[in-house]
């Protein structure tokens, strides 16, 4: 049935709210919930949040998992924090192929707080505030004009969840039609074609040659795109033959799946690229 995506800082009351969920959709509607998040996959925070790789491979567990529950019948909630919003597409990319509704529950809380709720769990359930922190910082907030950031409800800590509202999103809204984002179908546009073609060779280019003059940490424009590539984590230069990989790879995926959106190529481009390169 439908997909309830959590989304907030480390420590910021997802769980609780999970919980809440939980109660009332038994309760009130006597439906199955199945819940995925970094605990039910057995996950070492501490050690996977400090690893770019273990942290990508995680995702693609979590991801997996929700893959495997999405049904006609029962509700899956996603407890984890989600704060990739190239990750959120992906998710809504799924519900839409499966044709269920879904939203997302952003727990909002200070980074202030997080780290109070963080410092008063058991030792062993803690993050080091080193990898707190940087989380927090690379947080992307969900924005309700993204439609895979919708219908979003946005808690504080001391709001009342809005079980019904939310229950009417998941029930009483139709799913999102599967369309070209979603089916393998041939494609009708030789623009999209074109464009997704010029753009990502543009973008692989402002690349290699940024690299001449970049060290980790940096992050580079790239022109067409409010996204920017980042070299938070990578350690060596890339060279053209693995830039064109990614490029093949993006490029297939985007066959099966072209977006409705033409000007949103290049954006979705570079959010792969930062997920994938480093």
């Amino acid at each position: 049935m439908p997909l309830i995506v959590l989304c907030g800082f480390p420590c910021s009351g997802k769980s609780r709210r999970v919980r809440e969920l939980n109660e009332y959709f038994l309760k009130c509607a006597g439906k199955k919930v199945i819940v995925i998040g970094d605990e039910t996959v057995g996950t070492a925070k501490n050690s996977v949040y400090a690893d770019f790789q273990q942290e990508k491979s995680l995702r693609g567990t979590l991801r997996s998992e929700v893959e495997r529950w999405v049904n006609k019948n029962d509700i899956v909630i996603l407890d984890s924090m989600n704060y990739i919003k190239g990750y959120r597409y992906e998710l809504f990319c799924l519900i839409k192929h499966a044709q269920t509704p879904h939203c997302l529950v952003y727990c909002l809380t200070t980074p202030e707080d997080s780290s109070t709720w963080n410092a008063s769990r058991p030792p062993e359930e803690q993050y080091t505030q080193e990898i707190l922190d940087s989380l927090v910082m690379r947080f992307e907030p969900p924005d309700s004009r993204n439609r895979w950031d919708s219908p979003l409800f946005t808690v504080q800590k001391d709001d009342t969840l809005p079980l019904k509202a939310i229950s009417d999103a998941v029930f009483h809204r139709k799913a999102p039609a599967p369309n070209q984002s979603t089916q393998s179908q041939p494609l009708s546009s030789t623009n999209f074609l074109h464009e997704l073609d010029r753009v990502t060779q543009d973008v692989l280019m402002a690349i290699f040659n940024s690299q001449k003059a970049c060290v980790p940490g940096d992050v580079v424009a790239v022109p067409g795109a409010t996204e920017k590539i980042s070299f938070i984590f990578l350690t060596r230069t890339l060279n053209m033959v693995e830039l064109r990989r990614l490029r093949r790879q993006f490029i297939s995926y985007s066959k099966m799946h072209p977006t409705e959106d033409m000007g949103q190529i290049v954006n979705m481009f570079v959010q792969y690229l930062n997920k994938n390169m480093n």
